[in-house]
């Protein structure tokens, strides 16, 4: 698939690189590079080739948000329609089997911070800054705020959501919404290196340890565990799990299967 506002690239070591390729309006995300990302991920996760996602920005920052240019003259119900569908790649994440790191750098504001909350992890230049900025222009972030909430909790997910400030990679590091900071000028290769240790995993237990985690996220916790240890007897069934307990004990590097 051709893309006009994003840059794909997949390496030989499984990581697929989506690159938001908007740098002059600071990849604000409009409509079509909502669409774009939506097709992208939903592609990529059925791509043999990609194991891992990293998702990055070009140029200065990371996003800046939904690109208010598009906010004028529309209806009630073509501004949910509209809304719907910036939203789908913070909702898509979950619901993907393959993992997406979020790298950060600059400025991940609104719907950008929204997307660095929604990735299953994320790495960050020590410089970033992030913040559910729309409260500041008289919107507000509540489709952002629920993957942040997830991640920091309510009081702190409240507070960034109605007072609408930018806080730092190690405010950030420290409330959960992030998993590592690092020098900015080493980003690119630290997340590259991260996205590709975690390629190197069985992708069928990386998969349904994924899913397992979202799709109990809600349950009570005897039917989490329920629901775990059945994902963990299919997965023990899985020539990829014999693969690895055999390499472990021959002191090999496993060769996985994806079966």
């Amino acid at each position: 698939m051709d893309y006009a506002k994003l840059k794909v690239e997949i390496s030989p070591a499984h990581v697929a690189e989506i690159t938001l390729n908007r740098p002059e309006a600071l990849n604000a995300i409009d409509s079509q590079m909502a669409e774009e990302l939506y097709g992208c991920l939903m592609e990529l996760d059925a791509d043999a080739r990609v194991r891992v996602l990293l998702l990055k920005g070009a140029g200065k920052c990371f996003c800046a948000g939904i690109d208010v240019k598009e906010l004028a003259g529309k209806t009630a119900l073509e501004y949910r329609a509209w809304i719907e569908r910036m939203e789908r790649p913070l909702v898509a994440v979950a619901r993907m089997k393959k993992p997406v790191i979020a790298q950060v750098h600059g400025v991940a504001a609104a719907n950008g911070m929204g997307l660095v909350a929604a990735a299953d992890l994320a790495i960050a230049a020590e410089n970033a800054r992030m913040g559910l900025t729309a409260i500041n222009v008289g919107l507000n972030c509540v489709g952002p705020v629920l993957p942040v909430a997830r991640s920091v909790g309510r009081k702190k997910a409240l507070e960034l959501l109605l007072y609408g400030n930018l806080i730092g990679a190690a405010e950030a590091l420290a409330a959960g919404l992030i998993n590592r900071t690092v020098p900015a000028g080493e980003l690119d290769a630290a997340a590259r290196r991260w996205a590709e240790e975690l390629a190197q995993k069985s992708p069928i237990a990386v998969q349904i340890a994924k899913s397992g985690f979202y799709l109990t996220e809600d349950m009570d916790y005897e039917r989490q565990f329920a629901f775990m240890n059945e994902a963990f007897a299919r997965l023990c069934t899985t020539a990829d799990a014999k693969e690895g307990v055999e390499a472990f004990f021959a002191k090999r590097r496993p060769c996985w299967s994806e079966k």
